[in-house]
Formats: C-alpha cells, structure tokens, sequence
C-alpha cells in the first residue's frame, strides 16, 4: 500500500505590490530585486486577512475541487508562524468557517469528529505537518488527514527582509489513494538551536506606553508578527541545516547523489532564487569540487553544468515565489505546484518520476525527503489554474500598502471581495476580550 498527497490546493490573497515600486520608493535599484532575487511581485492581505482565513479558504477549495465529504478528515494539521492565538490553534478557527459553508451540504459542525491542531516550527511547519500527517495514514490507512501551510511574512517597513513579504497558504489531502504524489517513508533530518531568526515576546516598561492600565505589571510582554533575524547568518543556518539533512536523507536510503534522480528540486524559498543559490554547497560536495570563498562560489554556481542543473530541476519551480513572495510554511508547497502546474500546460508527462524536497525553517531545522508523482496526477493539477488565478489579482499603490502594514485601513481595499474574513475582536466582555469573530460572505 502507498501514502502520500491525493490532492492539493492553494489560496493567494487578492492584493499585490510590484516590487519594482517598493524598490524605486526604498532607494533600491529595481534589478537588483528582479534579476537579482528573482523578485516581481508581493503577495499581501487585505484588512479582513489573516493566516486563519488564507487556512480557511485553501482548505474550502479542496473540499469543493475534489468532492471530499468533511466527515471523512480525521485530522487536520495546520503549519503556521502566523498565529493568530498563542493557544487556541489558528486551525480550529479555520475549519470552524469552512464548517459553516460546508452546513447545508454536511449539516452542523462537519468536522466534529476531526483532531485539530496547529504545528509551529517557523518556515518547516508545513513539512512538519505533513510529515506527521503520512506517518497517522499508514497506521490509519482507511483514514485521511488534511495538512495546511497558511502565512502571512511581514518584516519591518524599510528592513532587509521587507522586499521578501507575502503569503497565502496551501492545502494537501494525505491518504492512501495518493493520486497526485506516492511519499516514502525516509526523512533526512537535522536540526540545531540558533537565533537566526525568530518571533520573541519584546518588554517594555509601563510607564514607557501611553495609558497603560494601573493593573498591569512593571514590565509588559508584547509580540508582533515583524520577526528579529539576522540575514547573512539566516542564509548560513539554512545552508548548513540542508547539508547535513541532505547527508542524512543519504545515509538512511544508501543513495550516492539522490538529487541526480530527482526530476525538481523543491526547497523552501524566502525568495525566489535562493534555492539555487543555497545549493551550490551540495552540489558542490557531490561532485568533488570545493570553494573557500564568495569568488569561487560564484564560479561554481556559474559553470555549464549547474547552470543546467537550475534550468531542469529548479526554474520551474521558483517561477510562482517571483509572483508571490515568501509564504513561509507554505512556501515550499508552492514551489511544488509552480513546477507542476508548468509541467501541465506544457503537457509534460512526470508519472514515475521522482521529486526532492530541502525544507527549511529557522530556528532552526531542515528535512529532506522525496517522493514519486502519481499516473493521476494530471486530474489533480487540471484544477489549479495557478498562473491564470495569480494573472487574475488587484495591484496596489504603495500608499495603500504602506497603510495596510500599519494597520491603518479599517475598510477592505478590495470591496469586491466575497469570501472569508475577520470581522470583529471582542474589547468589551472580559471574558471573551481578544475574541476573534470571522464570517464567510461566499
């Protein structure tokens, strides 16, 4: 019997900023950014947005794409760095909105059998999801579990990381029909406790905040979703964490160069050229070559060879992150159905073949695992539509944007929107204060 993803969908807001404006607006040359990173566009929320709808909306397209019966998901794993409660998982409010749509079809409260809960690991969380997610199916086989990535990168206005932004989220049906993508059961795995990047709860002192009620204490905990990173050492942490979970992946299945039977190489891409750039220091290894510094890298990552290695295993997969940005633990998972997707519409056949996977998150922890695609997967792939759905989205200005990273806009920018949203977190009862209420106007 085989396991793995029988179906998949996406969900990408409406709104995006070209990154060519951001560029012009910051002092940044706009090549830098385009032919540089491989950036084109910024994938952003609305004011009613948040990881909890983005989870929403990708999870309500794959039941209805693929006729799936909600009683029939046993588990429901959601992978966030974007939480929108430090308790209550953002997955419980997510289906609690599908569940509401889904009422006149399935009844009430469809999936009050479902086990429901949120996985934190920064950008390896969805993998992590899913990781778990295949190892309940094959003890479960006549059971199916739902892995969602669901994001939303945001980093300071004006900081390094800001150019990187965007979000959305991806949904995976994980079972034993996987019409779309067979996964083994081998994971190179390696992980290391660093401060490369992360989310803290800053102090400050209550006579430094304005109004500050008389019962809090002294020092006063607050988190944002704008991360403290370190973006050299963030580059480096990754590197090393795919090397090593790329050696384990070896160790463990006895292969020599598994990348050479891969026919993609999906990675986690913070921005849309980093995956290329960040495997030169395997290939390197897997071949006998060697640098000691940036100069000879750069040869490397230059030479006839790799550069045919990025245009048949990784191009195609980088081509969707230039229309979005960084979606976190949704990033990798897109970069899967960018290459798909291509590979439809240019009526490639993939059956048989094998895919890698480098996943990343900081913190920090890398896995590495691969799996074969489907005789099926053309009817899964036929219902995405991803590059027409991205061609389909509103451009912002950047005062508009700028507005929404401050939290200024109090009505939608886009007022044609009819789907999912925040409508309301409850300031008044005491013992509901922080409530958040969202509402489905589909």
């Amino acid at each position: 019997m085989s396991f793995g993803i029988e179906a998949a969908d996406y969900y990408v807001p409406g709104l995006y900023l070209e990154i060519k404006e951001l560029a012009e607006k910051r002092g940044i040359e706009p090549a830098k950014l385009e032919k540089g990173l491989g950036l084109h566009k910024m994938a952003l929320p609305d004011v009613h947005e948040d990881a909890a709808t983005f989870a929403a909306e990708a999870l309500l397209k794959l039941i209805k794409n693929y006729h799936i019966n909600p009683k029939e998901i046993a588990r429901v794993y959601l992978g966030t760095e974007s939480a929108v409660d430090a308790a209550k998982p953002t997955a419980s409010y997510a289906v609690q909105m599908v569940e509401k749509v889904l009422e006149g079809e399935f009844g009430e409260r469809s999936f009050k059998n479902c086990d429901v809960v949120d996985m934190t690991f920064a950008c390896v969380g969805g993998v992590d999801a899913l990781h778990n997610a295949l190892d309940f199916v094959r003890v479960n086989p006549d059971k199916k579990a739902v892995v969602i990535a669901s994001d939303y990168a945001k980093y300071e206005l004006a900081s390094s990381g800001e150019y990187t932004q965007g979000g959305g989220a991806v949904a995976l049906l994980v079972s034993s029909k996987p019409d779309l993508l067979v996964i083994e059961n081998n994971w190179g795995v390696a992980s290391e406790s660093v401060f490369d990047f992360f989310k803290p709860r800053r102090q400050y002192k209550k006579e430094d905040l304005i109004s500050a009620p008389e019962n809090y204490p002294d020092h006063i905990e607050v988190f944002t979703d704008e991360p403290v990173f370190d973006g050299q050492y963030s580059n480096q942490c990754y590197q090393d964490r795919i090397r090593e979970a790329y050696h384990h992946y070896k160790e463990i299945t006895g292969q020599q160069k598994p990348y050479e039977n891969w026919k993609y190489i999906i990675f986690h891409l913070p921005y849309a050229f980093h995956g290329k750039r960040v495997f030169t220091e395997i290939y390197s290894l897997e071949n006998g070559l060697s640098y000691e510094t940036p100069e000879e890298q750069k040869t490397v990552a230059k030479s006839e060879n790799y550069l045919q290695l990025i245009n048949d295993k990784i191009e195609k997969t980088q081509r969707a992150s230039s229309e979005i940005g960084n979606m976190y633990t949704a990033s990798v998972f897109m970069a899967f159905l960018s290459a798909l997707q291509i590979s439809f519409n240019e009526n490639e056949e993939l059956s048989g073949t094998e895919i890698g996977f480098v996943g990343y998150g900081s913190g920090s922890k890398s896995k590495v695992f691969a799996g074969k695609v489907s005789e099926n997967w053309k009817k899964v792939v036929e219902k995405w539509n991803l590059f027409e759905n991205l061609n389909n989205r509103t451009p912002i200005d950047f005062d508009t944007y700028e507005k929404l990273h401050r939290k200024q806009l109090k009505q939608s920018v886009n007022p044609q929107y009819k789907g999912f949203g925040l409508v309301s977190i409850e300031s008044e009862n005491p013992f509901l204060n922080g409530a958040r209420y969202y509402n489905c106007q589909n």
